[in-house]
């Protein structure tokens, strides 16, 4: 019984108003891009939070709002890719945006 209730404890804690985003940043030939700078912006406050892909091009953003509409943008050496938009309506808890750098 011991067991069991850890994991409850750790299932009632997932905040269902509370998501995160993250994806790969790559570049026009489709490999992953280190080091580029994500930008997430808050449509609501203006606030950008900014995220250095890592080695394998991932970068992720925790603690993100359910009622509040993104946006993210990836820039690396010159190169930027489009703006993307995680909306207030999408009620996935992880959302998969990946950013395709152009020339």
């Amino acid at each position: 019984m011991g067991g069991a209730i850890p994991a409850l404890a750790q299932k009632s804690s997932k905040d269902p108003n509370i998501r995160s985003v993250e994806g790969v940043v790559t570049d026009p030939a489709g490999k992953p891009v280190a080091g580029a700078v994500v930008y997430l912006k808050n449509t609501k406050t203006l606030q950008v939070r900014t995220f250095n892909s890592k080695e394998d091009g991932t970068y992720i953003f925790h603690g993100l709002s359910t009622t509040i509409e993104y946006e993210l943008k990836a820039e690396s050496k010159g190169a930027a890719s489009d703006l993307r938009k995680l909306s207030e309506f999408d009620s996935r808890q992880k959302a998969i945006i990946d950013l395709k750098l152009k020339k």
